[in-house]
C-alpha cells in the first residue's frame, strides 16, 4: 500500500511539474497568435503588443532585468502594408494570403494594367526578352509557371537572374511583375523597398487567359522603426556562468487590413517553451544563472539577435550554453538539433537522456546552419543548440499557421527533455 501511495504521489508531482506546461503553452500560443496581436509585426504595433505580454509574464515569474526594464530597444527599417491590398483578375477578387501575395518590399501602386506574358524560353533568349521588355512600359510582365527539372543548372541560374532583374532592377521599364506558381504561397518581411511591386499568384486559382489586372497596394516604408528584445534573468547558485534560453517572438504581421499572418508555430510555440522554462525555474532555483531572451525582428534578418550580440547586456564569455527554440509546436517525428555535430558531447548527452526516458521519437543531429537567432551567437563562438520540432503540420510563413491547427504534439516531453538536459550542467 505504501508503495502504491508513493507512486501516486510521484505521478501527481510529475503532472504538477510537467503537466502544467502544455496548458500554459496553449494559453501562450492562443494569445500571441490571436488576431488581436496583429501577427506580431510592424502594423498596428503588433510587435509591441507581443513584447508587452512577454514582459508581463517575466514580471509575474520574478525575473530580474539587466537595465531599468526588460526591454532592449533598437531600430530597423521595414516595409509594411497597413492599408488596402486588393487584386482583381477578370473582375474576380482574389484573396490576399491564399490566392496571391505581394512581395514584401513592394511599393504602393493603384490602377488597371495590361499584361505582357513571358515564358521560361523567352526569359532565356536575350533577343526575345529584350524585345518584350522594350514594349513593357506601363504594363505588368507575367511569368508563366515552368518546370525547373526541364532546364540545366546554368539555365535555372539564368532564369533566377532574369526574374530578379524584373523584380528589383531600377532600369526595368515595366510597372511590375507577376509570377504564377502552383506552389504554396509563403511570405516574408523586408527592410527595403523595391522600385516596383511584384505579385505572386496561385496558378490554381485562375486561368492564365487574363490580359489585364486591377490592383490597389498601399504600402508604407518606415526608415527607423523602434522595436525591442525582451530580456530577463534568474540568479543561480553559481553566478559565474549563464545558460541562455532564447526564442524570437516576432512574425510577419499583416498584409493589408484583412490578412494576418498569425505565426502559431513560428514562433509563438518557441516563446511558449521560453516562458514555460521561466515559470519552472522561478520555482526551482537553477545551478547557474539563467537568461531568457525573446528576440525581435528575427523575421527581418536576425536583427534583434545581431543587436544583442553587438550590445550584450552581460558578458557573452559567461555563457556556458544556449538553447534557441524556434518552431516548437509539433514533434511527431522528434526534434532536429542544429550544431549537434559541432558540440557532439552535449548532443550525445541530450540524445542519451531522450532514449533513457523514452521521450521524443528521435533526436536528430545536424551541423551548423545560419537559419535562426543562434547564428549571431555562433559567430561570437558562443556554444549552443538551435532546436526545432519535426513532422506534423506543414504550415510555415503562411496564413494557415494558426493556433487551432497547432497540435503541440510532443511539447510536454520536449519540455522535460530540456530541463533534464540543463540539469546535466
Amino acid at each position: 500500500m505504501f508503495r502504491c501511495l508513493a507512486i501516486s504521489i510521484l505521478l501527481l508531482i510529475s503532472v504538477q511539474v510537467y503537466g502544467q506546461s502544455i496548458e500554459y503553452a496553449r494559453q501562450i500560443v492562443n494569445t500571441l497568435a490571436s488576431d488581436g496581436f496583429k501577427g506580431r509585426g510592424y502594423v498596428e504595433n503588433g510587435d509591441s503588443l507581443a513584447a508587452d505580454y512577454i514582459s508581463q509574464e517575466f514580471e509575474k515569474f520574478g525575473l530580474q532585468s539587466f537595465e531599468d526594464d526588460y526591454y532592449q530597444t533598437f531600430e530597423t527599417s521595414v516595409n509594411t502594408f497597413p492599408g488596402i491590398v486588393s487584386l482583381q483578375i477578370n473582375e474576380k477578387e482574389l484573396k490576399a494570403g491564399t490566392d496571391f501575395l505581394v512581395h514584401p518590399g513592394s511599393p504602393s501602386l493603384k490602377g488597371v494594367f495590361d499584361i505582357i506574358k513571358l515564358t521560361a524560353e523567352e526569359l532565356l533568349s536575350d533577343e526575345l526578352f529584350v524585345n518584350k521588355l522594350r514594349v513593357s512600359s506601363g504594363h505588368f510582365i507575367l511569368i508563366n509557371p515552368y518546370d525547373k527539372n526541364k532546364f540545366s543548372t546554368e539555365e535555372n541560374e539564368r532564369l533566377d537572374d532574369v526574374i530578379n532583374f524584373l523584380k528589383f532592377h531600377p532600369q526595368n521599364p515595366s510597372k511590375g511583375t507577376i509570377i504564377l506558381t502552383p506552389d504554396k504561397l509563403t511570405w516574408s518581411g523586408s527592410t527595403s523597398k523595391s522600385p516596383r511591386p511584384t505579385l505572386v499568384i496561385n496558378a490554381n486559382t485562375i486561368n492564365d487567359s487574363f490580359k489585364f489586372i486591377e490592383l490597389n497596394i498601399q504600402s508604407k516604408f518606415i526608415e527607423r522603426y523602434q522595436t525591442q528584445n525582451v530580456v530577463g534573468y534568474l540568479e543561480g547558485i553559481n553566478r559565474d556562468s549563464t545558460i541562455v534560453f532564447m526564442a524570437h517572438y516576432d512574425h510577419l504581421g499583416k498584409l493589408g487590413t484583412k490578412t494576418t499572418f498569425n505565426g502559431a508555430n513560428d514562433n509563438a510555440s518557441g516563446v511558449a517553451m521560453l516562458l514555460n522554462l521561466a515559470s519552472y525555474y522561478a520555482e526551482n532555483k537553477p545551478t547557474y544563472n539563467l537568461a531568457f531572451i525573446a528576440f525581435g525582428a528575427e523575421e527581418l534578418g536576425l536583427i534583434g539577435s545581431r543587436y544583442f550580440t553587438e550590445n550584450p547586456l552581460f558578458e557573452l564569455s559567461s555563457i556556458k550554453f544556449f538553447l534557441n527554440f524556434d518552431l516548437a509546436g509539433t514533434g511527431d517525428e522528434g526534434i532536429q538539433v542544429v550544431n549537434g555535430s559541432v558540440y557532439k558531447s552535449q548532443f550525445d548527452s541530450l540524445s542519451t537522456i531522450n532514449e533513457r526516458n523514452d521521450l521524443l521519437p528521435q533526436v536528430k543531429i545536424r551541423g551548423a546552419a545560419c537559419n535562426s537567432d543562434h547564428c549571431m551567437f555562433d559567430q561570437k563562438d558562443v556554444p549552443g543548440f538551435y532546436i526545432y520540432t519535426l513532422g506534423g503540420i506543414k504550415a510555415y510563413h503562411d496564413v494557415y499557421d494558426r493556433p487551432e491547427t497547432l497540435p503541440l504534439t510532443e511539447f510536454q516531453d520536449y519540455f522535460k527533455l530540456i530541463t533534464d538536459f540543463v540539469g546535466q550542467f
